[in-house]
């Protein structure tokens, strides 16, 4: 991962503490972060989902992709410091090799949360409830997104709590390819 490392060079390095919060889920820093050394752990509705201490690990990327708030929480377990992309789609668009590294990130973890889904599918086939299984595997290798569009204000919603995302107008069945 230490290619993205030198394509952060030069840009802020930020610092923090064991135990503090560096990005909040719900939240929108509209940055990304790269990791320069530390350890931190990665938390999904205060349920740890990853503890990372690798250099190069990208943090905030879904928020930045989505252009929505974050998803997860991300807590310093010991001293870690960041390089701050602080315009990160002008940085992504500027740089294929970046976009390249991202797109890469992104493609290992599906595959892995395919994989995972499989397992659970083969573990508990036969119960009533894999049909959800089954929905989540259908949607991940068949549904292609088109460009992205800010949903109408939704009247339920606290403002500033969402800034939903939604799929452009579905393409046809047809148009959708098999998973590589």
């Amino acid at each position: 991962m230490s290619g993205i490392l030198e394509l952060v060079r030069g840009h802020e390095i930020r610092s923090f503490a064991a135990g503090e919060t560096i990005l909040e889920q719900g939240g929108a820093s509209g940055v990304l972060l790269v990791m320069v050394q530390g350890e931190v752990e990665v938390l999904r509705d205060e349920i740890r989902v990853a503890r990372v201490s690798q250099p190069g690990v990208v943090f905030g990327e879904m928020s930045v992709l989505l252009r929505s708030p974050h998803t997860a929480t991300v807590r310093a377990l010991a001293p870690s410091s960041f390089a701050i992309v602080s315009n990160p789609r002008q940085f992504l668009e500027a740089s294929a090799q970046a976009s390249l590294f991202l797109a890469e990130l992104l493609a290992h973890r599906l595959d892995s949360l395919n994989k995972y889904l499989a397992d659970v599918r083969r573990q508990y086939d036969g119960h009533d409830h894999i049909g959800m299984v089954d929905q989540v595997l259908e949607t991940l290798m068949q549904r292609q997104r088109g460009p992205v569009r800010k949903a109408p204000p939704d009247p339920s919603i606290p403002p500033g709590t969402a800034d939903p995302v939604l799929p452009a107008t579905p393409r046809p069945s047809s148009s959708h390819s098999s998973p590589a």
